[in-house]
């Protein structure tokens, strides 16, 4: 029985012996800087050039890969398993596979994309600032699988060394390596070839974006998640302000109405396309120098600038001050520039950019996605998207505007217009207390310290207010039963939401995080790690609503936060609320531009799941495959 037993593990042994061997002899990997001399704070790129033997290939990253006829190709992964605390890598960006059709069993031939010939794959890093002159040890591992056109060998790992050197800042340096970074292109480690991949709660699929139908598909899913940001939490508090602008319009003069809400659509629209030309202008400017300055990439990355967040609460603040009726008095000219009226074009133009501006530290489903893919993308089809986003948030308020009738019954004058002007202009002061108090908490923070989330308390105080004012003054201005018992229940719920706020939001919570830093995540995860575990890596911000949604709703569900308590899985979180160019870092690396996000590492530092919009379920799936 031990015979039968040992006969077949010693032939898998010579087998995969003489595998490895053999896939020595079928690829060459070599790296190359482009500058191998560098200065702290310069972003240089490697090029790891994969020369493989003719007659066969290998199979693209996992972004890439397809299975076809029944096969599962083992995808080829770079991993950076050795680097510096001070340089951090980006993903590394694989070029688009190409088909192939492979005959293994002649009867049924089939087609798969593959990598073969020379293959080039970029990893952008960045030398952070304080980084001291000397040699930096850089170490990444590449697995793949070669196979030729009739069978495949065993899957193998080639260990490359591509050691950095940093020089002092007086000392010039040069690029090198030119011929290896033709195909360079920054900012492109969102989407691989011409795909781009949407996942929402656990429904996912691929879009296809190399043709003309492809790019219409696509713009029309931006348009769908431009769409969505209206019902983020970013963009609720000021719908019902326009609303009411609305309706005293469609009273006058439909042609009126239509006009203001067209304007309003405008102003929309033209932010978006503002920031996607900005955008657009960054990674222009990112292609023409090898260290690579910073620029806008992502419309969330505006609130990572705190006097940007304090400047728009405070302009919110003096329209909740208007609405208060606080203006009633003579003030100084310039402050009734932040108060612009409704009833007039430029006024509406100013408030869709302004309704625009706070939809940014909100992402909507389908929308993040699309906005990192046009990045990548050359500047026509990068404004082409963002056009079509703002043309998604717009299209409700055009609507409204061309059918006056469904806002026409709301309140314009007396005591209930009036109130409902008091409880908007109360939970705008909220809005306000919030983007100021995250503005300030950015300002305070030194990262990876956690952020202060004092300034919830005074965004409770501002919800329970507006409730409170509007009971009283319901039961003032009305005897009617129903609208007193429908408004008073409203009142409640306004309270209650003060309370939570200031239960939870005002808290920590109860998991255990860990707070991003490289040596942090190197020490607990990954092959350098003494004792490494999977880690539960969430994205977040302080001014980011859907981050605080999901983990209200998500994260802090029973299972998941005894699983997190229990040791067995890192709860890491990158908190991106000030200046945290690690953490940036670390989401670029991730293959992502925008927040909330979720990823889960296994022990070895593999990726087995990435998500900005997901279920309990999926992540408890997740850490199970992570193998806590």
């Amino acid at each position: 029985m031990r015979r039968h037993f040992w006969l077949p593990m010693v032939v898998l042994v010579v087998l995969a012996g003489s595998g490895r061997a053999a896939e020595s002899a079928v690829l060459r990997a070599r790296a190359f800087w482009d500058h191998p001399q560098v200065h702290a704070g310069d972003r240089p790129v490697l090029a790891v050039v994969l020369d493989v033997e003719p007659g066969w290939h290998i199979y693209p990253d996992k972004a890439q890969a397809r299975s076809a006829n029944g096969f599962t190709p083992i995808p080829t992964e770079m991993t950076v398993t050795q680097a510096p605390a001070g340089l951090v890598f980006e993903a590394p960006q694989f070029p688009p596979p190409h088909p192939v059709t492979v005959s293994w069993d002649p009867a049924h031939p089939f087609t798969v994309p593959v990598y073969d010939g020379r293959v080039t794959v970029y990893l952008p890093a960045q030398v952070a600032s304080g980084t001291s002159p000397g040699a930096l040890d850089v170490q990444l591992t590449l697995d793949y699988q070669a196979c030729d056109d009739h069978q495949c060998l065993l899957p193998a790992r080639e260990v490359i060394a591509a050691p950095l050197q940093v020089v002092a800042a007086a000392t010039p340096v040069a690029a090198a390596n030119g011929a290896y970074f033709r195909g360079y292109h920054p900012g492109g480690t969102i989407a691989a070839g011409g795909q781009v991949h949407f996942d929402l709660f656990g429904w996912s699929f691929v879009l296809g974006v190399s043709g003309l139908w492809g790019l219409i598909g696509l713009l029309l899913v931006a348009g769908v998640g431009g769409f969505l940001l209206n019902l983020t939490p970013c963009v609720l508090p000021v719908i019902p302000l326009k609303i009411m602008s609305l309706a005293r319009a469609a009273v006058d003069s439909r042609g009126r109405c239509l006009a203001l809400g067209a304007s309003l659509s405008l102003g929309v629209v033209v932010f978006w396309v503002a920031l996607g030309a900005a955008i657009a202008l960054s990674v222009g400017l990112l292609a023409g120098s090898a260290a690579g300055a910073g620029g806008i990439r992502a419309a969330n990355q505006l609130f990572q600038y705190p006097w940007f967040t304090i400047g728009v609460g405070v302009i919110i603040g003096v329209m909740g001050l208007g609405m208060l009726g606080l203006f009633s008095t003579s003030l100084p000219q310039w402050v009734y520039r932040f108060q612009p009226r409704h009833d007039t074009l430029a006024g509406a133009f100013g408030f869709g950019i302004l309704t625009a501006v706070l939809s940014t530290p909100c992402t909507a489903p389908f929308m993040g996605a699309a906005a990192a893919w046009a990045v990548t993308r050359p500047p026509g089809v990068a404004l082409a998207t963002f056009a079509a986003i703002g043309t998604g948030m717009a299209l409700p308020y055009l609507l409204l505007a061309a059918f006056p009738g469904v806002v026409s019954r709301m309140p314009r004058a007396g005591p209930a217009g009036e109130l409902i002007k008091q409880v908007m202009g109360l939970l705008i002061l909220a809005a306000a207390a919030y983007f100021v108090g995250t503005g300030l908490s950015g300002a305070l923070v030194s990262p990876p310290d956690p952020p202060s989330r004092a300034y919830w308390w005074v965004v409770a105080g501002a919800l329970a207010a507006a409730g409170g004012w509007l009971a009283w003054r319901v039961w003032r201005i009305t005897r009617r039963r129903w609208p007193r018992l429908v408004f008073t229940l409203v009142a409640l719920g306004l309270v209650a939401v003060a309370g939570h706020i200031a239960a939870h939001f005002t808290s920590y919570g109860p998991i255990p995080w860990v707070y991003y830093t490289p040596q942090r995540l190197a020490a607990l995860n990954g092959p350098t790690a003494k004792d490494p575990r999977p880690v539960l890596m969430d994205f977040t911000a302080e001014w980011c609503l859907n981050c605080k949604a999901l983990e209200e709703t998500v994260l802090r569900n029973q299972r998941l936060v005894k699983l997190l308590r229990d040791g067995t899985v890192v709860p890491m979180k990158v908190d991106l609320t000030g200046d945290n160019p690690a953490g940036n870092a670390r989401l670029r690396a991730s293959g992502r531009l925008t927040i909330p996000l979720l990823v889960v590492l296994a022990p070895d530092g593999r990726e087995v799941f990435k998500s900005d919009f997901y279920t309990p379920e999926e992540v408890l799936a997740a850490l199970a495959k992570a193998g806590r």
